[in-house]
Order: C-alpha cells, then structure tokens, then sequence
C-alpha cells in the first residue's frame, strides 16, 4: 500500500458498493471522502424540496457506512474548486477521483475540475457508474443521436455487457487526523416542507435499503411485472427510481440481479416477462442520452414547431391540478399520493401529466416544475423526458392527439377502486359504479355516500369532450404552420 492520499469527491454516487473510484482510491492508499453542497454550480439539476429530503437522509446512511469503515465523510458548502482546493492542501493530497454526472452542468463542471487539477495532483480520473453505456458512444447509422427508444435500447442491448458490480473495498484507510468538516445539518439540505411526514413513513433512503428494495422486487415481483405494472393500486413496480437517481444502487447492479434470477429460473429470454423491467432500465438511459444530446430540452420542445402551441396563463387550474382537486378522482388520487409520499405509480403520471397538457391546455414546463419540486426521485433527464413524451414535442413521444380520457383509464386501471379509496377518501362510500365519475351519479346514490358535488368533492374543473375538442383545435393550429 502506497503513502498516496486520495480525495473521493461523492456526487450522485452515495453508496460503497460498485463505486469505481472509490475502488481506485482505495488502491492508492489513504482515502479521504468528501460531499460538497454547491446548488448553484448544478443548475436546473440542483435538488428541490423533496430531493433534498432523500439526499439529505441518504447522506446520514452514507456517512454511518464510512464510519463502520473507519472514515469520515467530509462535508463542505461552498464553490466545489474552492472546497476542492482547501481540501488538497490541508490533507496533502496527492489524488482525486469522482464518478461522472451527465446534465449539463455537471459535464461543465467535470471539465473545469479537470483542467484546473490536472497540472497539481499526481493522480485525477472520474469513472462511469450512473449508465450502463455512455451518451456520446452511440449514434444511428447516419452518425446522428438516436431519438426513437427501440433502435436506441436495440443497439444498448446488442452492445452491453456491463462488467459485474464491484465489490465495497477490503479494505479503508483514512487519515490520522481527518480535516475540518461542517455538520450535515450545515448544508441546510433538509426542507421545510408539509409532506415530509409522508415520506419518512414510507421510504428508507440509503444504499442498505436499496439493495434490499431490489433484491426484494426481482426476487417476489419481477415475474409479474408486465402483468402488474400499470396497476396503480398494486405493489407492481420496483420504487428503485430514487435510488438509482441518488446513485444508492447502479443500474449494473439492477441489470446483473435480475439477469442472475432469469439464469437460475431457467426462463428462455424470450419468454420472459422480467425483460420489459429491464427495458425500463433503458428509458433511464435513454433520457439521459437524450439530455446529454440535445441539453435545450430542459425548457424547450426538441420538436421546434411546439414553440408555437396555444397554450393558457390560468392559474386556479394549476392550483387545482396540484393539490388534487380537479374533480377526476384518478387525477385527484395520483396528486394527493405525490404530496404524501414525493411519488407517484408511472401509469398515473402519465395520466395526470396529459390532464394538465390537454385537458387544462397548460405549458408542459408548469408540470415539470411540480414534479422537480415534489418528487423524491426527481431527475432532470427523466423529467424532461416525461414531460416531453406526453405534450408529443420530444423524441418518440406519444402523438399529441393522444388524449387520455381519465375515467377509462381509471376503470382500466383501477378496477377494483382501490387507488381511488385510498387517495381520494371523501368518495370511499360512493357505488363502484360511479367512484370514477362522480358528477354522473344520480343524486340518489351521492346521498347516500354522504357527499354533495362542490362542497365534499369538487366538480369537475373541464368537461372531458370540451377539452378534447380544444386540445385538438389548439394542435392543428401548429400542424397547419
């Protein structure tokens, strides 16, 4: 073991395992582990509230794992050359070493630390390890970037071997004396904010967890997740998004777990359902290939023509739309369920997301807004995507003409009335029958599920044939452009 000191700059990596320049410091010698909260260097990717509420108890599992080890995450707050600067001097530092980011400012932020550091430490490398392949290793046949997901996720497939997940280093050794640190508390990263109560009864950030969460999911739920997975009102899906954002697991960890389950079943590739999880793996990639391309996308359409589109300026809608209550229950739910938890059933999204685009004819931005603030697995290429997708001005997104009608979708997937009881509990006692649409029970049936329309639960705040009719008006004013 050398006498080499290494600063281990942790990002959107807070975990132990399959951390490739964590393995590399420890190779050197000394490691000394750093987090720096810096929100203005990481522009539109810098965490809103309940972001900052799974980073910040993310960062307390990460620094009780170092300590088992016998080091001592360092935690600064300031411009991350400047930390990075101080840092190296007090510990004398010889390396450093981080894994790579892919939003725009994070790739300008790796080149500037790159050049500033490159004539002054002996040792300075950043690692792959939030992708399973690299935005700029692919292009279509005419050199171009991919924009439709199958060829895209097609060529990932037909290339990708990810190599098996490293292990957590044998062996940590840290300083003596470890230099200054401020408190976790000191980052301010913990919001105040109404719906942490939520959250902390129904998450555990932290690396521990996630591995649990996916073993737990290959293992019990991956066979059913094609049959499962647009059931809101089921356990269906894997909830690993926060972790993979925050980098508590990788997706080679993911890709390697569930391929082993496959392996040991016995269960023809073809003929296996777990597959569409993993091709939800590369919708992950996908969007952060996407943003890593085409880096306007955060607030504009990748299509230009959507420049254009008619869109409204009406507040109340948007107040309406994110509390809940805008007289769809299957909209209402899906909302109530990202206050409380900082999450929502992927099927919903997709719901709600139309309702606010074609219903209430409202920019796509208003909705990535919300989501970035509330969701605790908030990422600004996975958002954009999203949003993009359903307003139809992105790459492969779904035609615009596409307009979810929010009671069918409801039936379809909420068939046993389930979601909606749980997140829209005025309505519990309302016939099954008209739970979905309560504006077409006879009045009959509202008294006697004790709810008056406009006082217990609001009416509807547009009529669904109306909306439609208008989405589709406003559309083809930019088709005929």
């Amino acid at each position: 073991m050398s006498e080499a000191t290494t600063i281990v700059w942790f990002r959107r990596d807070l975990r132990l395992s399959d951390n490739a320049a964590l393995v590399a410091a420890a190779r050197r010698g000394r490691v000394v582990p750093v987090f720096i909260w810096s929100p203005e260097e990481e522009g539109a990717a810098a965490p809103a509230a309940a972001a900052k509420w799974w980073l910040h108890r993310s960062l307390e599992r990460l620094q009780e794992a170092l300590r088992q080890r016998g080091l001592e995450l360092v935690f600064r707050v300031g411009p991350y050359e400047q930390e990075l600067q101080k840092l190296r001097a007090e510990v004398n530092a010889d390396g450093l070493v981080w894994n790579r980011r892919y939003e725009p400012a994070g790739i300008e932020v790796d080149r500037q630390i790159k050049a500033v550091f490159a004539e002054r430490l002996d040792y300075i490398k950043s690692f792959p390890g939030y992708l399973l392949v690299e935005p700029w290793t692919l292009l279509n046949q005419s050199q171009s970037p991919f924009k439709v997901f199958t060829p895209f996720w097609k060529r990932c497939v037909g290339n990708l071997n990810p190599p098996e997940p490293l292990g957590i280093p044998e062996q940590l050794i840290g300083l003596e004396e470890g230099p200054a640190s401020v408190a976790l508390e000191d980052l301010d990263l913990f919001p105040q904010i109404p719906w942490t109560e939520g959250m902390e009864a129904n998450w555990q950030p932290g690396e521990r967890d996630a591995l649990d969460r996916m073993e737990t999911f290959v293992q019990e739920r991956v066979l059913d997740y094609l049959d499962q997975r647009n059931r809101p009102d089921l356990v269906g899906t894997s909830r690993l998004s926060p972790s993979l954002h925050f980098g508590e697991i990788t997706p080679a960890q993911v890709w390697h777990c569930a391929r082993r389950f496959a392996e040991r079943a016995k269960i023809p590739e073809g003929h296996w359902k777990g597959w569409q999880f993993l091709a939800e793996v590369g919708w992950r990639e996908f969007a952060a290939y996407l943003l890593y391309h085409f880096p306007h996308t955060v607030t504009q359409p990748l299509r230009p023509e959507f420049e254009k589109f008619p869109t409204l300026c009406e507040p109340e809608l948007l107040k309406a739309w994110q509390r809940g209550k805008t007289g769809y229950p299957i909209v209402d739910a899906g909302m109530r369920e990202l206050w409380h938890l900082g999450w929502m059933h992927n099927r919903v999204r997709m719901i709600v997301a139309s309702f606010l685009i074609k219903h209430l004819l409202l920019p796509w931005q208003d909705g990535a807004a919300w989501f970035w603030d509330t969701l605790v697995d908030a990422d600004l290429a996975s958002n954009t995507l999203g949003w993009q997708w359903t307003a139809g001005c992105g790459a492969d997104a779904a035609p615009f003409f596409r307009i979810f009608n929010p009671v069918t979708q409801a039936e379809k997937f909420d068939p046993q009335r389930d979601y909606i009881r749980r997140w829209v509990p005025e309505l519990t006692r309302l016939d099954d029958r008209w739970i979905h649409c309560p504006w077409m029970a006879p009045e009959s049936a509202l008294v006697r599920a004790g709810i008056k329309l406009g006082v217990d639960y609001p009416e509807p705040v547009v009529d669904h044939a109306a909306a439609r009719r208008r989405a589709l008006d406003a559309y083809e004013t930019i088709r005929r452009r």
